[in-house]
């Protein structure tokens, strides 16, 4: 016969709090073995203790409750490890991911680049293939390399000749409010078969003062930053899309470092520097 513990005792053997089981009860994630039907005190069984340790230590890996539950509730060994692996997988890459932040920051504070240099350039009209969407702030990498990927496609597709690196336009409402017009790019020469989301495009003439971004772009919003802060102390910025030339990206090269981005920011311009 099992014996039979009152939901203090269990607390201490198990080290969950009485709230904590309370709640898994709640939540139907580990019920009492009993429950008395006059006064509502719950008892717990020895033989538990195991669940609430396996519990215990999947919820120190911030395991949701659901996942939890699938792991207790698996047919067989390998249907639960898949749970637990999936979950391993999430977490080692969220760590990368802090890893990573932990590192840009430490580079920003320990050690401060000099500052770039800036050109200032003015863009004639330019007949491109392109591809106009309004994005999440969220999504737009996403969607940056779909797009560009199928316009990369499309000039290889149709013999197009291309004129120029190909870019993008994004439009202020993306970072001030997170959802806004995208346009990517590619400068090309010759007739153009719209097909799918591809269209012909004319990119803007447009003054504008120009820095350069070099690797990944996870720290693109450092070069933002610096060029608009040139901007603000030395130009009049103007109303219009910032806009990103790709001087070589993934299409280009798979690895991130080797990346260059151009990043253009829109500007009054009354003299005729080159």
């Amino acid at each position: 016969m099992r014996s039979r513990v009152t939901i203090g005792d269990f607390s201490r053997a198990a080290h969950l709090s009485v709230k904590t089981l309370r709640h898994y009860h709640d939540v139907g994630l580990l019920e009492p073995s009993e429950v008395d039907p006059g006064n509502g005190y719950r008892y717990y069984s020895e033989d538990q203790i195991p669940t609430a340790q396996v519990i215990r230590r999947l919820r120190s890996l911030q395991m949701p409750l659901a996942e939890v539950k699938s792991v207790l509730a698996a047919p067989d060994s390998l249907a639960r490890n898949r749970v637990i692996v999936e979950h391993l997988d999430r977490l080692e890459a969220e760590l990368a991911r802090t890893h990573a932040a932990v590192g840009e920051l430490r580079d920003l504070l320990e050690r401060p680049q000099p500052p770039r240099s800036v050109e200032h350039r003015s863009v004639v009209p330019t007949p491109a293939i392109g591809i106009r969407d309004t994005v999440e702030r969220e999504d737009i990498l996403a969607w940056w390399q779909g797009a560009l990927g199928e316009l990369q496609a499309t000039v290889r597709a149709q013999g197009l000749d291309q004129t120029g690196p190909s870019g993008g336009l994004y439009a202020g409402e993306i970072f001030q409010y997170g959802r806004g017009e995208a346009t990517v790019f590619v400068p090309v020469q010759g007739p153009v078969h719209a097909v799918g989301r591809v269209t012909t495009f004319t990119v803007p003439a447009a003054e504008l003062a120009v820095m350069r971004h070099r690797g990944s772009l996870d720290t693109i919003d450092l070069t933002y930053g610096e060029l608009g802060a040139y901007v603000m102390r030395h130009e009049i910025g103007v109303n219009g899309p910032l806009r990103e030339n790709y001087l070589r990206a993934f299409f280009d090269d798979a690895d991130p470092v080797a990346w260059e981005t151009e990043i253009a920011w829109p500007i009054f311009r009354s003299d005729t520097r080159t």
